[in-house]
């Protein structure tokens, strides 16, 4: 008898244990883990894929959104440019009409002093003219009708100069 070598021993073994995995279904159960991972990367793959369109969708809404920001940005500087503008040349307004009240105030203020000066200077020259006419007839004329004429004169001239 021949004795098989050692090489064919490792082969007959190597094709048991392979006839024995076999019989226990171990390929099935390689195959459907391989199945199983085969699945789980596809999942995965379809679960980043759905996150890439979640995102750029997102990134597109943020890109409108700030578009949208930046143009609610300039009309807000536009309405508060105008809106200061108008608040200016309404000051302006303001202002000329105040310096116009003042400059009548002021120019009312002159024309009434002025007529009390004048009323002032009547006055005084009355009372001159009144003191003048006076010491003349007190001096030209003498009693009773001196009294009376002076009396007279003194009311008449009060009253023309008043």
């Amino acid at each position: 008898m021949v004795m098989p070598e050692a090489e064919t021993w490792v082969a007959i073994c190597f094709l048991a244990f392979l006839c024995l995995l076999g019989y226990l279904g171990v390929h099935r159960k390689l195959i459907a883990s391989l199945d199983q991972r085969q699945e789980r990367i596809k999942s995965e793959l379809a679960e980043a894929l759905r996150l890439r369109t979640e995102a750029e969708q997102l990134f597109a809404e943020f890109v409108r959104k700030g578009r949208e920001a930046e143009s609610e940005a300039e009309a807000i500087i536009a309405g508060a440019k105008a809106e200061a503008e108008r608040i200016a040349a309404e000051a302006r307004a303001r202002m000329q009409d105040f310096v116009a009240r003042r400059t009548k105030m002021a120019e009312a203020k002159i024309a009434q002093a002025e007529v009390q000066a004048l009323a002032d200077v009547r006055s005084a020259a009355a009372d001159a003219a009144v003191a003048a006419a006076e010491k003349i007839l007190s001096g030209a004329a003498k009693g009773k009708v001196a009294e009376d004429l002076l009396r007279q004169g003194i009311d008449d001239v009060r009253k023309k100069f008043n």
